[in-house]
């Protein structure tokens, strides 16, 4: 199983740059996946500990760690689709790839926090015209990255002749998150490489239920299951040990989940670093239990 984490509070008491460059460096030296950034311009996160307000946009930030880093991936989990044209958030994933040597994602979703835009004047149409938008971002993404470019004409955007250079040597992946049955699920059978579900206490049957129809969706579009890696974003608890969760993570494998994103309601600190970093080794040969019937 792969281990990652995700910055989401960069109210670092020595400041955001010492902190996110001293998580940069323990991250990348630990054998952690992918570094993942939060895509807002403040701080939502209701569990965050009172006055930490900090927050710090997140392609600019993932310039700079690709810089601070030499393994880990990097992303964005995720960027609404409808806060930059989709020309110019497939450009910033481009330009990440080049800078990074190819360690970048594209990390996409429709967007949920309305109070986000209106306090910042961002576009926030309604749900069906943010998942158009989500559908023609990953649509165009995959063409962009082909060096297809035709006329692209989506729901939401046309574009004369989409076209970016230079281009990476192989085409970033793509994950969408959200757990939409109907929509996000299938735009994940359709175009993506992973898909992002959230931690409910519920003994698991949220996540199941929503790996069965996503495995119902790759069915209706001829796609193969064993191509989607399946990722779980859950809290690390302040009184947590590694122990603690490596037991989750094998549960959470019992699932079907592949990949663990790891978010913490405070700064990520060099204990907690410690601790992820400990189970990732305890479970890094744990296969998950396939969430899709088998073939034949």
């Amino acid at each position: 199983m792969k281990v990652s984490v995700s910055v989401t509070n960069p109210s670092f008491a020595d400041g955001p740059l010492p902190g996110l460059a001293r998580v940069a460096a323990l991250a990348d030296g630990a054998g952690f996946d992918t570094l993942w950034v939060a895509d807002h311009l403040v701080q939502i996160d209701p569990t965050a500990p009172e006055g930490d307000h900090d927050h710090l946009e997140a392609y600019t930030t993932l310039g700079y760690l690709a810089a601070r880093t030499e393994r880990i991936r990097l992303g964005a989990m995720v960027s609404p689709a409808t806060f930059r044209p989709p020309a110019v958030l497939i450009a910033a994933v481009t330009t990440l790839a080049l800078l990074s040597e190819g360690r970048a994602w594209l990390g996409l979703g429709a967007g949920h926090h309305g109070g986000e835009a209106a306090d910042l004047g961002l576009p926030f149409p309604a749900d069906r015209a943010r998942l158009d938008a989500a559908e023609d971002t990953a649509r165009l993404a995959r063409r962009v990255w082909s060096g297809d470019d035709r006329p692209f004409r989506g729901s939401t955007v046309r574009l004369d002749r989409p076209r970016l250079a230079p281009l990476p040597a192989h085409r970033p992946p793509i994950l969408i998150g959200g757990a939409g049955e109907k929509r996000t699920l299938r735009m994940v059978a359709e175009y993506a490489d992973a898909c992002n579900v959230f931690d409910i206490p519920d003994e698991g049957r949220t996540v199941r239920r929503k790996l069965a129809v996503l495995a119902e969706h790759c069915a209706s579009v001829a796609r193969n299951p064993a191509e989607i890696e399946t990722t779980l974003s859950t809290r690390l608890g302040p009184s947590e040990t590694a122990d603690d969760l490596a037991r989750r993570a094998r549960t959470a494998a019992t699932w079907g989940i592949d990949h663990l994103v790891l978010v913490t309601s405070s700064p990520w600190t060099t204990e907690a670093i410690d601790t992820a970093s400990a189970a990732a080794q305890q479970i890094s040969d744990l296969p998950s239990t396939p969430w899709y019937p088998a073939s034949g």
